[in-house]
Formats: structure tokens, sequence, C-alpha cells
């Protein structure tokens, strides 16, 4: 929206342009007083001496303001009508203008699902922490990934309001006395939890509903007792301890780290939101009415959706207010437990599962240490039932792993206190279901389900391509954005001369305006023509950005072998953040950056190929990225990718898709038939088979002879001519610890890359087929998603109603 707001040097004049349809005010002429009200009330500037910043933050407030009247409004809604409350607990969210609270696709997903929960008129809230540094920023310096801090609240947000009238205490430490009046938690360490609200919209419904998030703040108190007047000074700096909980995120995507302040943050959000839940429950005019059976009807009036094992902790700190707090007995608490929480997996990679050792837990949370191990007690004898004197399933199935240092399996606890559990793509949640979980899913097959996911039209195909959107609309008009099954209908269009040109067109632009912007950014001369194969997403082994590496290399040798030979050209865009700590992630960018000034400054190679990597990948770097791709890289070995999300986004967008039959690239075949894919590599079953007869790297080095040549050239130190040696660890992991088998796919990669190559020639055949997976997307919409959540995990309809706005009295259909 603030990228509509242009400023002239010359004459300081403000254009807003179309913004009064964007944000629905009467007229402009309004919008444009209530954008010079805020620039001289609210920021206390004039156009003489206003910033591009202040200029955003004008229009960031009149948009805000046209958006309050509907927040209250939906909340009253909600007050009046007492809907099924559909929350889902998220760990992090990521939000506009890069607010980096959300870790890879996990974040990004949630601000889906947000968006669709508003647009769907669910009576949803999302909680979080509002972390003052968000995932870092990473610069590329030597070509090598260095983090820096991302202060992004140093300016403000202008999207939040604060709610300290809401402050909730949050405890830690301690320890636990069993008393005659029940359990006490004695002498814990407090934190304030201090709630931040961020309106979500709908999509033209007036619906407004709230993320939360909650920032860590010590009590005036904090430690004070433990010092005397002499110690005051250190007592007031000691307070950081305590907020140290929403500083920073962890940055790990994939991969756990078993750190206090991790599990501090985990059981804050947690802690935080199950009071916050449970106060509006409270307060509900249809709960509550006599305190004996408050909470009979909880799970029918809240649901709370675990994402992921991060706030697994829901489950013993709900059991321990219903026990400890409310006086439930146990068996009566734990199945409002159970009926209320639901889990989804988005992981099956050992070293993402959480496990945390019971030491730390007894010493920072002592008393959910015992409700854990109350819970495992019950459940291994519920086991014990259906498999008398079978140590090893008891073993499996334990909440409480044995081996070496005692450690408390999440997912586990996920699973036994939850109703449901699903897995987000079919193939993924078919591995779950037959082999991480299947001891489990042996004794309740019902309670596992699979939920696809999905992203939203309204940010991945309004917002960010404009241009095809509106295309889209002249030909089925308006409402397949609330309705993306709508596209089905641009089947009808594949053979239609003028729709081919006018979607090649547009993609041409896109491509034009992110060329101009890599140009700019990058210092390199993008050929327009050429290709744009874009790679996409953190950089992790499993996802094989390696692969994609190894194949520019064939093509960079095989254009200097035959300089004169046609080609297809080629503009290779690889994106992603690692993890600061993952060494090998980081080898991998250092290897790319590296061929790529190879090849950029090679002038037998010319405007053939060109390799960029992307710095700071991120949502609003995707935006541009996404619409002017041609080939969508998903490659990851098959079996590995819970389901991926970009790859829906490529798309949507009009990209043609080269992956494995791996997460979501399975159901994409299914829709836009395989065909009209780029399927290649190694399936779950014969991922298990190599296993199986062991995977022998060797092989295929001797047996392809353009792997065995990049393999040579990246082992001599042509790529790092100062550092021979500097990429041996990347080849020692291929040639003896690759989990995900490279160079066992790459001869069929190398295969499918020609195909790409042949149909790319052909520019009208090659946009039919971009036109059928346009037209085959509609499945892949987050409102789908979230549909099926709300009828088959949370119990709620959605509602295809417009809450009346600020002046309006009457309910209308949508």
């Amino acid at each position: 929206m603030a990228k509509q707001v242009l400023a002239s040097e010359r004459k300081k004049q403000i254009t807003i342009r179309g913004l009064g349809g964007l944000v629905g005010m009467e007229n402009v002429s309004g919008l444009k007083l209530g954008f010079n009200r805020h620039l001289h009330f609210t920021l206390v500037k004039d156009r003489n001496v206003a910033t591009m910043r202040d200029y955003y933050f004008a229009l960031a407030h009149i948009v805000r303001d046209h958006l309050v009247g509907r927040w209250i409004r939906t909340q009253q809604y909600y007050y009046d009508k007492d809907p099924k409350l559909g929350l889902d607990i998220e760990e992090l969210e990521e939000i506009e203008d890069d607010a980096g609270l959300g870790n890879g696709g996990l974040g990004r997903l949630a601000a889906c699902f947000l968006d669709s929960m508003a647009t769907l008129g669910l009576a949803a809230y999302g909680y979080g922490i509002r972390y003052e540094y968000g995932i870092f920023n990473q610069k590329i310096k030597d070509g090598w990934q260095v983090e820096e801090a991302d202060d992004w609240l140093r300016h403000g947000n202008p999207w939040e309001k604060a709610r300290p009238e809401y402050v909730l205490p949050v405890y830690f430490y301690g320890h636990v006395q069993h008393t005659k009046d029940g359990v006490k938690w004695i002498d814990p360490e407090v934190v304030l939890a201090i709630p931040y609200d961020t309106p979500v919209p709908g999509y033209l419904n007036n619906t407004v509903n709230t993320m939360r998030l909650w920032s860590a703040k010590a009590p005036n108190d904090f430690h004070l007792h433990h010092f005397n007047v002499g110690d005051y000074i250190q007592a007031v700096l000691d307070r950081n301890l305590a907020e140290n909980i929403s500083r920073v995120l962890y940055p790990n995507d994939n991969f756990f780290e078993g750190k206090e302040l991790r599990l501090k943050q985990e059981y804050f959000v947690v802690a935080a939101s199950l009071q916050d839940i449970i106060r509006r429950f409270k307060s509900s005019k249809f709960s509550c009415k006599d305190t004996r059976s408050c909470f009979d009807s909880f799970s029918d009036k809240v649901a709370i959706q675990l994402n992921d094992t991060h706030p697994a902790l829901a489950i013993p700190e709900l059991m321990r207010i219903l026990v400890d707090i409310e006086k439930i007995d146990w068996d009566q608490a734990w199945n409002i437990t159970k009926n209320t929480f639901a889990y989804t997996n988005h992981t099956i990679l050992p070293e993402a599962l959480e496990r945390w050792p019971v030491g730390l837990f007894e010493k920072l949370l002592p008393r959910h240490l015992e409700i854990i191990y109350e819970i495992n007690k019950r459940h291994l004898n519920s086991i014990e039932t259906f498999y008398p004197e079978d140590n090893q399933r008891l073993r499996r199935m334990s909440l409480i792993e044995e081996d070496g240092e005692k450690k408390i399996n999440m997912a586990h606890l996920c699973i036994v206190g939850s109703h449901a559990v699903n897995g987000v793509a079919k193939i993924h949640s078919k591995i779950i279901k037959d082999q991480v979980f299947k001891d489990f899913s042996d004794i309740e097959p019902a309670k596992f389900q699979n939920k696809t996911n999905g992203i939203t039209p309204r940010r991945w195909l309004l917002l960010c391509n404009p241009g095809l959107a509106s295309l889209i609309a002249e030909k089925i008009g308006g409402d397949y954005i609330k309705d993306l099954s709508q596209l089905q209908k641009l089947h009808a269009y594949v053979n239609n001369d003028q729709f081919i040109r006018d979607v090649a067109s547009i993609k041409q632009e896109n491509k034009v305006k992110l060329a101009s912007l890599l140009e700019k950014d990058y210092g390199i001369q993008i050929n327009i023509s050429s290709m744009f194969d874009v790679h996409v997403k953190r950089i992790h082994e499993y996802k094989r950005q390696l692969m994609n590496c190894l194949y520019v290399i064939v093509m960079y040798n095989r254009i200097r072998k035959e300089p004169s030979k046609n080609f297809v050209p080629r503009t290779v865009i690889i994106g992603g953040k690692a993890a600061p700590g993952y060494y090998m992630a980081k080898l991998i960018i250092k290897l790319i950056t590296s061929v790529a000034q190879k090849v950029n400054n090679d002038p037998i190679i010319g405007n053939k190929l060109k390799v960029i990597f992307l710095e700071n990948y991120r949502v609003s770097l995707a935006e541009k990225v996404i619409p002017a791709t041609d080939l969508s890289q998903q490659i990851s070995t098959a079996g590995t990718e819970a389901s991926g999300t970009g790859n829906m986004k490529f798309m949507l967008n009009g990209a043609l898709t080269i992956g494995t039959m791996d997460g979501a690239n399975v159901e994409m075949a299914e829709e836009a038939g395989e065909k009209n894919m780029f399927i290649f590599g190694m399936k779950v079953q014969d991922v298990m088979d190599l296993d199986k007869k062991g995977y022998n790297a060797s092989q295929y080095y001797e047996r392809i002879p353009e792997l065995k040549e990049v393999i040579d050239q990246i082992a001599s130190g042509y790529f790092s001519p100062n550092q021979p040696e500097l990429f041996r660890d990347i080849l020692n992991m291929l040639f003896h610890h690759d989990r995900f088998k490279v160079f066992a796919d790459f001869e069929s990669y190398i295969s499918i890359q020609e195909k790409v190559n042949q149909l790319y020639q052909n520019p009208i055949e090659w946009t039919k087929i971009v036109i059928k997976n346009i037209a085959s997307s509609g499945k892949f919409s987050s409102d789908r998603a979230i549909t099926e959540y709300a009828r088959d995990i949370w119990g709620v309809e959605p509602k295809f109603l417009k809450i009346p706005a600020p002046t309006d009295s009457k309910d209308t259909s949508v």
C-alpha cells in the first residue's frame, strides 16, 4: 500500500491514485484529508521536511483508521453471537512490511491462515511473540552469509496497538508443594506479558480479526528483594534476564536447538495466550453461569491448533490450570484438554523434532514436568491394555525417552494430548501415519488426517501480480479471489490466442521489472529473453540447492565447450537464508556465489547464462520474484519436504515446476497433470529401497561423465583458486554422508532439464501449459485449507457474511 504514495523531489506532491478503491474509502478527497491530518498532527511534519517513511506512516495510520471501526465491530459481533473460537496458536507470524516474526514457510503459512480465517468469517485469534529482533537480515560479504540484527521496531509499528490493560503474569522456576488444599507452585519468578494487537482484515467482508503478540517485561520488583540498597543498579540491570524472552527470534528452520531461552519463549507465549483465551471464555455471555460446570462447554467454544510442537506446552499448561487452579478432577480436565487441542505436524526430519531434557524442565517448569509424567503414566497404562508385555512398543510410544539423557518427546505429547493429528500434504500425512507415528495410528487411526497447505490469493496474486489478477478477472469475473476453485474456468482459454499473448505479455512485464531491480542491486546485465529459473527457500541440504548449483556448472561447461551452439539462455536466481550455526548451508551459499562469480565474468558465456544469489530473501522480495519466474525449482529428496507453499505461489503466478514427487508437488501434479510439470527423480519408495540397498555416491560419480567433470572442477579449486580446498567438506558430504542423495537424482535432473529447454523454445506451447497450471491451482488456496480445518477439526462452519460496517446496521451476505 505504501508504495503507491509517491513523493516528487521537486514539488513535494503526494499521489494517492487508486487508493480510494483499495482501502474502501468513500472518496479520494477524504483519504487525502485524513492523510494530511496524520502527517501534521500524528507525525508533526509538513511536506517541506517529511521523508518517505513519514509518508508511509501517515498512509498506514489512515488505513488503520479505516480498519478500527470494523475491528471493534467484529469483536462486538463475536461477543454477541458467541461463535466457537477457532483459535490458532502460532509460535510466530510474519506480517506485512517484513516484520520477520516467522521462520521460513511456517511463519508465512500462519499469516496466510490468519488472512483466510478473517475472510471466512471465523472468530479466530493468532498468538505469537512480539520479537524485538526478528529473523536476521542476511548480507553477502565476499560470498559468505553474514547475519545482521533485524531491528524492525526501531521506527515504531503503526499497525499495532499496545494493550497494557491486559497484561498477564507468566511464571518460571520455583518448586512444587503438594498440600491438602491441592498442588501449589511456590516461589516462582514472574515475567509480565504485555499484549500488542494487530488487525487482520478479511477480504471485503468488514471482518477484522486480531493477531495478539506478547512482549516480555519484568515486574517493578524483579529481583529487588534479593539485593540490598547497594546492589540497586545491578538489580535493575537484571531485569534484562526476564525481558530477553521477547528479545530475539531463534533463526533455525528444520533444526531443534535445546536452549533454555527457547523453552522460556515457548512457555511464555503458551501461558499468556491460554490465560487470555480463558479470560475471553469466562466473559462470554453463554459461558460460566454456573462456576461448578464452567468448563463443561470449553471445548465446544474453544479450538486450539498446535502448529508443530512449538506450542506443545499448552497441553500441560491447560491441565495445570484446570486441575490446580479450577479444581477440576483429572479425568474431566484431560477430556476437556484433548477435545480442545489438535496438532499439525510440519516436519519429519529427526533433527527438527523437539526433545527437551527432563533436567531443564525440572528447573524451569517443575509442575509441568509432574503433569507430563502423569500424562505419560496413564498413556502407557492404556497402551499396555492393547499390547500387554510389549516393552519395546511402550518404549517407542513413551513421552519420555530414556536412551542416554532423559528427554521429553514433544511430538508424542502433542499426539496424546490432541483429538486430531494432521500432516500438511497427502504424501506427508501418509508418511507420518505409516512410518513416523505408526505406533500411534495403529491404535487411533481415525485421529490422523490430512490438511494440505494453501496460500492466500489476496497477497500471492491480487497484491503481488495485479496484472495477472486483472486479466483473470476479465475472463472469469472477480469472485475467484474468494473462491479460487473458479480458476478451473480458465481451461476454456488454453487455446485462445489473445489470452495466450496477454498471459505471456504480463509475464514479460514482470520479468522486465525484476531485471531492472536486479541490475540496480547487483550490477549484472540481465537478458530479459532468458528463462528466469528460480530456487528460493531456506538453504538446507534436503532442499538440494547443491543439485541446482551442480547443474549450473554443467550448463557453464557446455557453453564453454561449444560457444557457437544454440543454447536456451537462463538467468538462474537462488535465494534463501541459512541458519547461523548451520555450517554446511553456509558453505553451500559460498559455493553458489563462487560459481556465480566465475560464470558472470566469463566473456565466453556472455548473456547466455547468469547466476544471482539473492541477498536477504524475504516476503517483500518474493512478491517481486515470484510473478517474474518462468521455472520454479522444487527439488527436495522425495519424502523430506512436508508440503511446501512456495511451489503453490509459483504455480498460481504462471511458473512451471521442475520438481520431485515430494510434498505438495504430488498434488500439484494430480491437479495439473504430470505431463504439465517437469517431474524427475526417485519417489518415496525408491528412496526407501535405496536406503535398504545402501547408497554409494561413487557409483554415480564414475558413471555420469558430466557429474564427474563438475565434481573434479570443484575439487581442483576451479571456483576457489585462492583456496583450492575450500569446498572439501561439501565433497566429503556428497560422497560419504549425503542423506539426501544428490548424485542419485542428478542424471534424471539433467534429462528433465533438456525437456525444459525444448519447451521454452516454443513460447506458445510453454504459455499454454502455464495457463493449464494456473487453471489447476485453485485447490491450493488457504481458504480451502482453513475450511477443511474448520469443518473436520474445529467443528465450526465458515460464515460467508458481512459483519455490518460501522456506518451500517444490517448483516448482508457476501
